[in-house]
């Protein structure tokens, strides 16, 4: 199923499934970027705050001198915290690694402020070791920059990335563009449906990060899971990594071990019988109170996920 894809609010094709690169091995990225590509991956994910774009570019560099083609591929870029206030900047400088002219969807990595002017450029601190977050900043102000890139070229779509219902509600009776893409944490443990529901409703389409929340966590053992990936005569990473193709989001793989780079593109078509299970186990947790999310900054800030609020 590595081929198919779903339909931007552009007009954008964006693949179903793409390769993700937050906290790949150091050294290692460049490998597995342009094996993906070779492997028929056609999305790759990646962000400025990863401190990781400069081997991202190498991968995509290789790919492209072994007969890939720019326009083939369907590359993510991110503008970090730090320059939610200088949006054109953050994205020249992820370019500017990637060795790229243009990304086909730059988003807003987290709704908040860290210090432009702080003690680091991604990760500026106070002096007692807290984050240095600018409190007064508006994360709205920061859209009607993503907008005026679309003038650029610099980027073909823009869309957020952490954003809970209440912020997009916030923000989308401020926007002349409405989000192409809304890049939130999603597996079964962490369904955040009155997130996809609004994004549905909006014609904001949903990328997945985290698919399998955690490495060998819980959800591989889960009966569900478990259940239907012996049904398949798959692992249950598939499962998981295939749970988002019915809901019509499109997931990251992250991995930077060729084999199962190439391995998390078989992915396998869950009949209405799969989806059902999952969709009850979420429900289930949800009542027991037994959601989980496994990525959550130390920001100190309510960005209105109902779990964390």
């Amino acid at each position: 199923m590595p081929n198919k894809n779903f339909k931007l609010n552009t007009g954008q094709d964006i693949p179903a499934i793409g390769l993700g690169t937050w906290q790949s091995e150091p050294g290692k990225v460049r490998e597995a970027v342009a094996h993906a590509l070779k492997a028929g991956y056609r999305l790759i994910d990646c962000a400025y705050c990863y401190a990781n774009e400069e081997e991202v570019g190498q991968g995509l560099a290789e790919a492209f001198a072994a007969g890939v083609r720019r326009e083939e591929i369907f590359v993510v870029s991110k503008v970090w915290a730090t320059y939610t206030t200088r949006c054109e900047l953050g994205l020249q400088k992820s370019l500017e690694k990637l060795g790229l002219d243009y990304v086909d969807l730059f988003l807003v990595h987290w709704p908040l402020l860290l210090n432009p002017e702080g003690n680091d450029d991604r990760f500026p601190k106070l002096p007692n070791g807290e984050r240095d977050i600018i409190r007064s900043y508006n994360h709205v102000d920061t859209w009607k920059q993503m907008e005026k890139l679309l003038e650029t070229g610099k980027t073909k779509a823009i869309g957020v990335s952490n954003y809970s219902k209440r912020y997009l509600e916030e923000l989308l009776p401020h926007a002349t563009v409405v989000p192409a893409v809304n890049q939130i944490e999603n597996h079964p443990a962490l369904p955040q449906q009155e997130i996809i529901d609004l994004c549905k409703e909006k014609g904001i389409h949903i990328m997945a990060y985290s698919p399998l929340g955690s490495t060998g966590g819980p959800l591989f053992s889960a009966e569900p899971v478990v259940k239907i990936a012996e049904k398949h005569g798959v692992k249950p990473s598939a499962v998981l990594l295939s749970y988002h193709i019915p809901r019509g989001t499109t997931v990251l793989a992250k991995s930077v071990t060729p084999e199962r780079i190439t391995e998390n593109l078989n992915l396998v078509e869950l009949d209405a019988e799969d989806v059902k299970l999952l969709n009850d186990y979420s429900d289930t947790l949800a009542k027991e109170g037994k959601l989980q999310r496994f990525v959550y900054p130390p920001f100190g800030i309510d960005f209105g996920f109902p779990d964390k609020s």
